[in-house]
């Protein structure tokens, strides 16, 4: 059964060439690429930590393993080179208010510090007396 997550048919046969060979003769047969990128895909659409990665994917550590060498080796940016060299981007328009940045992004200077609020009771402290008396 595909899932939501999985590449599907046409889109695996676009692709399938730009991935290394799945097996070289050395060691144990390796796991199917196609298997290993629906594992990826998985956990970039989830977000999840590698280790909770479904076992139908196989081992977490060899999906990570896989991921890392194709990220290495530049295997991403060069499906992503070829998958765009199809897009046809001429009606293609991003509005910067639909961007959202998380909150430590926002621009703010590292290592600022807000001031701590002032309690009451502070302007007691030293003989001074609170603003709202005479």
């Amino acid at each position: 059964m595909l899932r939501r997550h999985e590449i599907r048919d046409p889109h695996w046969e676009r692709i399938e060439a730009l991935l290394p060979p799945e097996n070289t003769g050395e060691g144990r047969p390796s796991k199917p690429n196609r298997m290993m990128l629906n594992g990826m895909l998985w956990k970039v659409k989830t977000g999840a930590p590698w280790r909770d990665l479904p076992e139908r994917f196989g081992p977490w550590k060899t999906v990570y393993s896989r991921f890392r060498l194709w990220s290495k080796d530049d295997v991403f940016q060069k499906i992503f080179e070829s998958l765009s060299s199809d897009a046809d981007l001429q009606e293609v328009s991003l509005d910067s208010t639909s961007c959202k940045v998380h909150q430590h992004a926002a621009g703010a200077e590292k290592g600022l510090k807000m001031p701590k609020p002032t309690k009451k009771s502070d302007f007691r402290e030293g003989g001074a007396t609170p603003k709202s008396t005479p």
